[in-house]
């Protein structure tokens, strides 16, 4: 087999747009994938895969707006992906929280205010501001890595079910050690492991970087949500409401609080204090929505200590660039760490190849 010239650690969202990335600018570059599971089977099989248009930090907001805008231009260009517009999404805050989210969410969200909510059953206080947001959407993150993957087997390798076991940074190339027992020489390795931060193969490389995994819950209630009703964030609480339309029942994530978990570790579904939890946050805004709370999908994330994503190189030579920590926003800005990560890559020799 010919040696990668690019090997990419992790075929979730950000590990499959890096490798679409790489491509669109360096068509002939040698490219492979590795995932110990399936692509698009770790963190992004959980996701929910919302879209808004907010940061809250200047880079985040641009990062935002370049992935609105890719994400657009690639359902405009490929109308089967399974990404789901949101229209008329709702934003609900307190008084006090005015210039912060005028601040958070990018100008072209378009925030108009609402009288009043238009889903039947939710429940808000008389003070609470309401808003119309513009620039959202949903998307089934698993089914569209597999259906970029699908796009690019044509001129990248995929090797799913294969560990990663070791990585040697050398003058000339990383050395990919596998659990299969082969050993890869890649010119350089972006590394995309989603939470799995602490794997023996870079423990050490990303311990610097201060990263922590925290628990991530998302709810699943059990009524089919009708064409009236709409996405609503209640950005005070950082948790949203949201029609699954395609799957015919409601999503509802909120803030878990629950750190330095391990993803391995968590297989056993929902707790009882995060089944509890829920039920009380939706009791205060429709009683109905509460009962009907009963299950979900439990995963985690890596944070990083910025509240921004971390996409750098790890080494002297700059032969091994990180991509992830994206706070839970992993999908809503997996284009822009794409993008960040192939401006840290020296492309130049495939460029030259293909000019």
């Amino acid at each position: 087999m010919t040696a990668p010239s690019t090997v990419i650690i992790g075929a979730g969202i950000i590990g499959t747009l890096v490798a679409h990335e790489i491509h669109a600018r360096a068509p002939h570059s040698e490219v492979t994938v590795l995932d110990r599971d399936a692509v698009g089977a770790g963190a992004s099989r959980r996701s929910a895969g919302l879209h808004l248009p907010r940061g809250g930090t200047e880079r985040v907001r641009e990062m935002s707006r370049y992935s609105e805008d890719f994400y657009r231009k690639l359902l405009a260009n490929q109308g089967s992906l399974p990404i789901y517009p949101l229209p008329e999404t709702s934003l609900v805050s307190s008084p006090d929280k005015l210039a912060e989210v005028e601040r958070n969410y990018v100008p072209q969200s378009s925030l108009r205010p609402l009288a009043t909510l238009p889903n039947d059953g939710i429940q808000l206080a008389e003070d609470a501001c309401r808003w119309q947001l513009d620039g959202c959407h949903q998307a089934d993150v698993t089914g569209l890595c597999m259906a970029l993957a699908g796009e690019l087997r044509h001129r990248v390798r995929f090797r799913e079910g294969v560990r990663v076991t070791g990585l040697e940074p050398a003058e000339d190339g990383v050395l990919v050690r596998l659990g299969t027992g082969e050993r890869l020489r890649a010119g350089r390795v972006v590394l995309a492991p989603g939470p799995w931060i602490h794997a023996p193969a870079w423990r050490e490389l990303l311990a610097p970087l201060g990263i922590r995994v925290k628990k991530i819950v998302a709810l699943h209630i059990e009524q089919v949500p009708t064409e009236r009703d709409r996405a609503i964030i209640f950005h005070d609480q950082d948790a949203f409401l949201m029609p699954l339309v395609n799957r015919g029942h409601w999503l509802f994530s909120y803030t878990c609080q629950e750190w330095d978990v391990d993803p391995d570790d968590l297989a056993d579904g929902l707790s009882a204090d995060n089944l509890a939890q829920a039920q009380a946050f939706l009791r205060r805004y429709s009683p109905s929505l509460a009962r009907d709370c009963q299950a979900g999908r439990v995963f985690c994330d890596a944070y990083s200590t910025t509240g921004e994503p971390r996409v750098q190189r790890l080494d002297p030579a700059g032969r091994i660039v990180f991509a992830g920590a994206a706070n839970g926003s992993g999908y809503r800005l997996a284009p822009a760490i794409a993008a960040e990560a192939a401006e840290l890559l020296d492309l130049r020799n495939e460029l030259r190849s293909t000019g």
